[in-house]
């Protein structure tokens, strides 16, 4: 009930402030929040929940993103709303791939395995300027005339990150998201236990890369252009930031981390060319006086307040 409760109040809060600003600047604002929000939460699925850092998960955000970017620019706007599920599908055979190579190894190892296929797409998408646009990119994404505002496609977008979100919440509560927390505890009793390791990271490897590149496809949509830089390690290393800032070890922790560093980059940046040296600033201030994360620590706090002897005067 307390989930329902939080993703209702959520949904509300964002169905509604678009409509109190009254400003396309706003509306586009928030809604690039929710889709760093879907990704960093898709994200956190193998580094909070299960206990695999993956510094590549860009190569699906650019993935989903130059799927529907391509699409719509060779087929029309028609193929926009497709494409997006296309690209959820396409990655659902590539996670596989991949990840029976990248699941073989743990820690550091898997860690820098996942770098090395993001950097070899965004290789590929970078030089090959005839078939990707190189590093220009490609401009011109825009959606159906009916999603062909701000405030409509908002809406589109915030319908699909409440459904992904509900559903990536159903995931981890369920029994299989109960072992990929066991697995973050201790791999070797649960293989112990005659259950497959590399069956249950497999299959979250896939998840996260699925819910990833909607985020990709959405993003696409909000920017109306794509480029190689979505596939780069500074993507992954983006979404890695937010998670922690937010709270790995919250749910939505993510999601707060995302809405924090996107609203910093933005009223920063607008004064400053410097934004990034000042996030990392605040971002080692936050580690260092908020280690389990800006949402963990106020749940900290709240316990603390809770178990506190109220004396009455």
């Amino acid at each position: 009930m307390k989930h329902r409760q939080i993703i209702l109040g959520l949904t509300v809060a964002l169905f509604v402030l678009p409509l109190l600003s009254g400003s396309d600047y706003v509306v586009i604002l928030l809604n690039e929040i929710i889709v760093w929000g879907l990704f960093a939460l898709a994200f956190n699925l193998l580094f909070g929940i299960t206990g695999m850092l993956s510094f590549g998960q860009a190569l699906f955000y650019g993935f989903g993103a130059y799927v529907t970017g391509m699409l719509v620019t060779h087929f029309g706007a028609f193929w926009f709303v497709p494409s997006i599920f296309i690209g959820m599908v396409a990655v659902i055979v590539i996670g596989f791939f991949l990840g029976l190579i990248t699941i073989r190894l743990s820690g550091v190892y898997f860690t820098m395995l996942t770098l090395a296929f993001a950097q070899l797409g965004w290789e590929i998408v970078f030089k090959w300027y005839s078939f990707t646009g190189g590093d220009d990119g490609i401009q011109g994404i825009y959606p159906p005339d009916f999603l062909n505002s701000p405030l409509r496609y908002y809406y589109f977008s915030l319908i699909l990150v409440v459904i992904s979100v509900w559903v990536i919440k159903k995931f981890v509560d369920s029994p299989y998201g109960l072992t990929l927390r066991c697995l973050r505890q201790n791999s070797i009793r649960v293989n112990f236990l005659g259950l497959k390791v590399r069956n249950y990271q497999l299959g979250v490897y896939i998840v996260s890369g699925i819910f990833t590149a909607l985020a990709g496809s959405l993003m696409a949509g909000i920017n109306g252009s794509i480029h190689p830089d979505m596939l780069n390690w500074t993507t992954s290393g983006e979404v890695i930031l937010m998670s922690v800032m937010g709270g790995i070890s919250q749910f939505y922790g993510p999601f707060l981390g995302a809405g924090i560093i996107v609203l910093i980059e933005d009223i920063i940046g607008a004064y400053t060319e410097y934004w990034s040296f000042i996030i990392g600033i605040i971002m080692l201030i936050i580690v260092l006086l908020f280690p389990k994360g800006v949402l963990g620590e106020i749940f900290k706090l709240k316990r603390k307040l809770a178990l506190r002897p109220w004396k009455k005067s």
